[in-house]
């Protein structure tokens, strides 16, 4: 197929291009199963056959909401895309309340739901919607299951007017409606068209390497994510075998069932991984423990494309001998790429899982740009550490005078769902306000600085970027999360959520004996420790944007108890309220 221009293209040029044997496969009670991409295809159709007879009319919405990726939710939203109605993707983990803002907002009709603890959140709001329908993809006694499309689709008679609505599907139609998770106010729905996440397919797909037609990928990112979901549309692209993650926790097991060549997550995943690998490392004795840490350290002075001269590349060759060559062994073994976005990754990550040969290619973008502005590539000297790489084809970006990154491109959104006044508030000219505070290099290569609006003055007048101290402090171990507060204040300061795990291990080799989380957080020599790793970091900054004093909050920053949103972006001002009390004891002792 030389020419795609609708989402529901891509299944066909793969087709077409590669007819892969296992182009989807979910693991379901302990077996992985994978369907062909005919199968995918004609799943699919049947879906579109089906929909049509419960009376689906263009530009109708139908909600989609899933705790894990599976096989069901693709073959769900090519289904949705064929007749002409939109998908609207919800995040599992948001609160039942924003579930009925969302599908009132959106006007869905029906919602398709992955399992029983969804399904409950949904039930507890449903009257107060105007669903017609629910149904499910594992099989929930007493509820419709999505198998119930498939029978409504089973007879072929009206795949001619599936056909004919394909064909007045127009590239620039609306295909989806993603509302952003948002760290403040109401979610905002994203009007993305076929064009906006085709285009970022086609023009993102020379930056990721791939053995077309043979990579196998692992995806575990939410799919209602905008990242994740133009990376699938990207492998069906690319003849990728995508395989579906079970859980956070299964992952490890995961890597090494699939051996996977690529995978994508978000910083946090990656720093996980790092954590568990080091933690390892620690518990080993004598000279593995030596050989480990020399390797580690090498790994963090690593600097691209043999910059740092032949007797540091001397040393790499035999760490990756001796110590990475088992990185990549818990990785599955295959892994050679692992792409980053919705957050920024600390350098530390980049520069030692580069050396290891599992290099992030971290990538920059939004729900609004579909979502790829930006992304490193190894090849052709387009990676740089610290970067988010260079602005991809067809995209156009300029740093406002106040920093701010513009862009313009076929990948910005439509507007914003029945909210004009929103849209214009961050277009002009065709240019998307993105809200970040950014700079170009002298290369070119993309660097983000800070959130425009979570940046303050202290009472002396001095601007502090809070996300920079932050990924900055979050390289201790101690330290699981952090905000850096202090705005009309004389002086920054930050709250601490500390890696609860690591600390009871540390004050149990510290003979610290404590018999409640209140009594660890609480203790002067955890202080103590975590001063001096406040102190280390602060020297990398100008003495106003140094953290005087800190507070360790009691409890884990979660998305379900409203700290994080589900990109695992802080919730600045929820988080301000829940610790108003601390903050007090901060500023006014």
């Amino acid at each position: 197929m030389a020419n795609i221009t609708r989402i529901f293209d891509f299944p066909y040029h793969q087709l077409e291009t590669y007819n892969l044997d296992k182009a989807f496969t979910t693991k379901y009670n302990g077996a992985w199963k994978s369907i062909s991409t005919q199968e995918f295809i004609n799943q699919a159709n049947a879906i579109s056959r089906g929909l049509l007879r419960l009376g689906i009319k263009p530009n109708d919405k139908i909600a989609v909401i899933s705790s894990t990726n599976r096989t069901e939710w693709n073959v769900l939203d090519i289904g949705i895309l064929q007749t002409g109605a939109q998908n609207v993707p919800i995040y599992p983990t948001i609160s039942s309340e924003d579930y009925e803002y969302i599908l009132n907002h959106s006007e869905s009709m029906y919602c398709f739901v992955s399992d029983v603890e969804v399904l409950e959140k949904l039930n507890a709001i449903k009257n107060k919607t105007n669903l017609k329908n629910i149904y499910t993809f594992d099989t929930i006694e007493g509820e419709n299951h999505w198998s119930d499309i498939f029978k409504l689709g089973e007879d072929i008679g009206n795949q001619t007017e599936v056909e004919a609505r394909k064909d007045v599907v127009k590239p620039s139609d609306l295909a989806t409606l993603i509302y952003t998770s948002g760290t403040t106010g109401k979610p905002k729905g994203v009007m993305l068209s076929h064009n906006n996440l085709v285009s970022n397919v086609l023009d993102s797909e020379k930056r990721v390497p791939f053995h077309y037609g043979k990579s196998k990928a692992l995806s575990f990112l939410p799919i209602c994510h905008v990242f994740e979901r133009m990376i699938l549309y990207l492998y069906m692209y690319c003849g990728v075998e995508i395989y579906f993650a079970e859980s956070i926790e299964k992952m490890s097991d995961n890597l090494k069932e699939v051996k996977p060549n690529v995978m994508t997550a978000v910083p946090r995943l990656y720093e996980k991984v790092y954590d568990k690998i080091v933690a390892k490392g620690t518990d080993l004795k004598g000279i593995k423990k030596m050989l480990f840490f020399w390797a580690l350290n090498l790994g963090l002075k690593f600097e691209p494309y043999g910059k740092n001269g032949w007797w540091y590349e001397f040393q790499l060759k035999i760490a990756k001998k001796l110590i990475f060559s088992k990185w990549q062994e818990g990785l599955g073994g295959n892994l050679e790429i692992m792409v980053s976005g919705s957050a920024a990754l600390q350098t530390r990550l980049t520069r030692v899982f580069a050396a290891a040969g599992l290099p992030i290619m971290e990538g920059y973008g939004l729900t609004e740009t579909s979502p790829v502005i930006s992304v490193n590539d190894m090849r052709n000297a387009g990676f740089r550490v610290g970067t988010v790489g260079k602005i991809i084809d067809h995209v156009e970006v300029k740093i406002a005078e106040d920093g701010e990154i513009l862009v313009k491109g076929p990948n910005v959104m439509l507007g914003y769902f029945k909210d004009p006044v929103k849209t214009n508030e961050v277009m002009t000219d065709g240019y998307f306000h993105t809200g970040d505070i950014g700079e170009f290099d002298p290369d070119g290569f993309l660097k983000i600085t800070d959130r425009k609006k979570e940046m303050f003055k202290t009472s002396g007048g001095k601007y502090v970027a809070p996300a920079l101290l932050e990924n900055q402090f979050k390289q201790s171990r101690f330290i699981e999360q952090i905000m850096v507060i202090g705005e009309g204040e004389k002086m920054p300061a930050a709250l601490i959520q500390v890696n609860f795990d690591f600390v009871k291990e540390w004050a149990k080799i510290h003979k610290i004996i404590f018999t409640s989380t209140n009594d660890l957080i609480i203790n002067t020599q955890l202080h103590e420790r975590i001063q001096s790793e406040i102190d280390k970091a602060n020297i990398n900054f100008g003495h106003w944007e140094q953290i005087k004093k800190f507070e360790i909050t009691p409890d884990t920053w979660t998305v379900e108890a409203g700290h994080l949103t589900p990109t695992m972006k802080l919730k600045r001002k929820v988080i301000k309220e829940k610790y108003a009390n601390l903050i007090e004891k901060i500023y006014r002792p």
